[in-house]
């Protein structure tokens, strides 16, 4: 691709493309392309004038090179795109609202008054059958006052109020239905799987490959942990999947040979072959869309609140005009409370707040999945802690590997690495990162991997059977002895240290020591949400008590569990909301899904395990815990914002009835103030949030 650098400054380029003209599909192929590359912090494609704007890090030398060799057939062997362009929305929403202001503006100026008067009839007839319907039902709503007032003002021949009420009200409704599909489309870019490879079997075994490349037809493995790439069907094979994301179903499925998976779901138990139907995935945006659109999961108590007070003061205003009828005699009055009501900044404003608080998350890369987690992050008094790769570090290292039995230390952590690189958890990760930097190559030689959650993987290499795990999986599990006269050098491996076991035949083979640091952030952290309102913080841990001690008194926890498997952890957290607690679990592992979805609101980290990251309701950049004190502040804002727009909505509407009953509004500018102040407080919702605290 062949561009010109227009502007640069330190880490950002300003390029005009020589394709001075982009189509929508283009734009995102090439935004989502730049996006998945490692150097690439954030870009942004402007499709009508051929202009990019790149952030990076690094050399500037790689992103000009790699944009050199770009070719649209190459973005798309590699970039999956979602079935409904984000991009696009906003253009038919962009085209839709000039198209209305420009025929507007047009027939005011250029229309004579009886053409104008006829296209006002015309127009309200729609909006009087919805009026009717109401009124039918016997349901005093929204859409009977706004029949009431655009009838009685075209019956007075007051066209031009009518036409004007119309207007706004269209624009309203336009607003209201780009807001809803912006935030479905949010959302399902935020629970986006984002899997770059999967593990295709093949005549040859099997074959880590880009996800671009996969075909319907083709065969794909997916072990205990891992997401489910691809819609399709199970080929080979018996497994639990939790289907929570899509269905809310709380207990996992069983599928067998036949049954049909979907893009986005996590396997929980068992290993299967999947025999893709779909090959982009892109059949996980329409299940996410009919989940949204038929349940009220993903709505905070405050939007249903304000969605149910809209409902309940429609009544009033139309009492209120009937009054003002009958005790001044007055119709333009009665109008004047007519074109008043609540529903459209209560209904509108409430959702694009909590929009707004999702979107101001995701620029902190924090990906929340609906207004009810923010709401509990704000509310809760409670957070819950695993230790390993949250409070400590998300990348431990293997500080030390102890062969026993004679054998090599190269070639027990080669034996190591080629079972972990299956499962990806920070401690695995250590063990396939310490291999591939002592330049060990872990060709795959076991027959089948299995991996028992919160225990170990158990596999069978060149016949002889391999177990790598935790000291209860393998001495009680296992039955693994210590190779006989080692047992001093057993006793004498270095305590601080977690210690990682393997082996051979019932014999123990070797111990890695995993160095699994503090997270220096992590005591400030504590302090700041402590600072915040949060007045309890737990760690729990599957360590011994001496290390859990340890870590617990330097970070400053008010107590720790040890020693504690998966269902230890979410009865831990049940116990804790059975008292009346709110409570926030963070975790990162297969161990910690339970604990994560047992919780008000549970946090994942986002370098951890799939299936921890998909269950937990938000998710939050592994870089630092930092994150998660920004994120109680965007939580604590939003519910000021609601109660703040509460106030507002309420005041201002009931100052127009007031003033309309005393003759002081005349109708069109009633309506026209009430519209210009739902317009107002939605722009408000969606402007960025004050810090807790503040007193905006």
């Amino acid at each position: 691709m062949r561009g010109k650098i227009v502007h640069e400054s330190r880490g950002r380029l300003r390029l005009r493309l020589a394709q001075t003209s982009l189509s929508l599909r283009q734009a995102d192929l090439l935004e989502a392309w730049i996006k998945s590359q490692p150097w690439a912090v954030e870009a942004v494609v402007h499709e009508r004038t051929g202009c990019l704007i790149l952030r990076y890090t690094g050399d500037r030398a790689v992103p000009l090179n790699a944009l050199a060799r770009f070719s649209w057939e190459t973005a798309e062997e590699t970039v999956s795109l979602p079935e409904h362009s984000l991009r696009e929305l906003n253009r038919r929403f962009q085209e839709k609202l000039v198209g209305k202001v420009a025929w507007k503006a047009f027939s005011r100026l250029f229309l004579p008054a009886p053409v104008r008067a006829a296209q006002a009839v015309w127009h309200m007839v729609p909006f009087l059958r919805k009026g009717l319907r109401c009124l039918v039902r016997g349901k005093l709503k929204v859409e009977l006052l706004d029949a009431l007032s655009i009838g009685i003002s075209a019956c007075r021949r007051d066209f031009g109020t009518a036409g004007m009420v119309m207007f706004l009200l269209e624009m309203g409704e336009l607003l209201e239905d780009w807001t809803r599909k912006k935030s479905v489309a949010d959302l399902a870019e935020s629970l986006s799987l984002h899997v770059d490879r999967v593990w295709l079997q093949t005549g040859a075994g099997e074959v880590l490959t880009p996800i671009g490349q996969v075909k319907p037809g083709d065969r794909v493995l997916v072990r205990a942990g891992g997401v489910i790439p691809l819609d399709g069907v199970v080929a080979e094979g018996e497994v639990t999947v939790n289907q929570a994301s899509l269905t809310g179903e709380s207990v996992p499925v069983a599928k067998t040979p036949g049954g049909a998976v979907y893009a986005g779901t996590v396997v929980e138990e068992g290993e299967c072959v999947l025999e893709v139907k779909q090959a982009t995935g892109q059949g996980r945006y329409d299940q996410i869309v009919e989940m949204i659109q038929r349940s009220e999961q993903l709505k905070s108590a405050a939007e249903a609140k304000a969605s149910s007070l809209a409902d309940r003061l429609v009544p009033y205003t139309f009492a209120g005009s009937l009054v003002s009828l009958v005790l001044t005699r007055n119709v333009t009055r009665a109008l004047s409370v007519l074109m008043v009501d609540f529903s459209c900044a209560l209904k509108l404003a409430m959702p694009l707040a909590v929009l707004s608080a999702m979107r101001e998350a995701g620029r902190e890369h924090i990906t929340v999945k609906g207004g009810k987690f923010l709401e509990a992050v704000a509310k809760a008094d409670t957070i819950v802690f695993d230790k390993t790769g949250t409070l400590t570090h998300a990348c431990p290292r293997v500080a030390k590997i102890v062969p026993f039995g004679g054998r090599e230390e190269a070639e027990m952590l080669r034996l190591a690495a080629c079972l972990e690189e299956h499962f990806p958890h920070s401690v695995a990760n250590a063990v396939v990162e310490e291999a591939r930097r002592r330049g060990l190559r872990h060709e795959e030689r076991h027959a089948k991997v299995e991996y028992l959650v919160a225990h170990g993987i158990a596999s069978s290499v060149d016949g002889e059977l391999v177990r790598i795990g935790s000291a209860h999986f393998i001495f009680e599990d296992e039955q693994a002895a210590i190779p006989a006269g080692e047992q001093a050098k057993f006793n004498a491996l270095p305590p601080e240290f977690s210690q990682l076991y393997l082996a051979i035949d019932g014999e123990l083979a070797a111990v890695l020591c995993i160095s699994d640091p503090l997270r220096q952030e992590a005591k400030d952290v504590l302090a700041a949400l402590r600072g915040l309102g949060v007045e309890k913080a737990v760690m729990l841990t599957g360590d011994s008590p001496r290390t859990a001690a340890a870590i617990a008194q330097e970070v400053g926890v008010d107590g720790f569990q040890a020693g504690v498997l998966p269902a230890d952890k979410a009865e831990f957290v049940a116990s804790l909301r059975r008292k009346g607690h709110t409570v926030l679990m963070v975790g990162d592992g297969i161990n910690d899904s339970p604990a994560l979805s047992e919780a008000d609101a549970g946090i994942a980290i986002s370098d951890g395990a799939a299936i921890a990251r998909e269950i937990a309701d938000i998710t939050v950049a592994g870089d630092s815990l930092w994150e998660l004190v920004k994120l109680r502040r965007i939580a604590m804002g939003l519910m000021g914002r609601i109660r703040s727009n509460y106030r507002l909505v309420i005041g201002f509407n009931g100052a127009l009835i007031g003033l309309g009953v005393a003759g002081i509004l005349p109708p069109a500018l009633s309506a026209t103030l009430h519209n210009l102040s739902t317009l107002a407080v939605s722009l408000r919702s969606m402007s960025p949030l004050p810090q807790a605290g503040d007193p905006r």
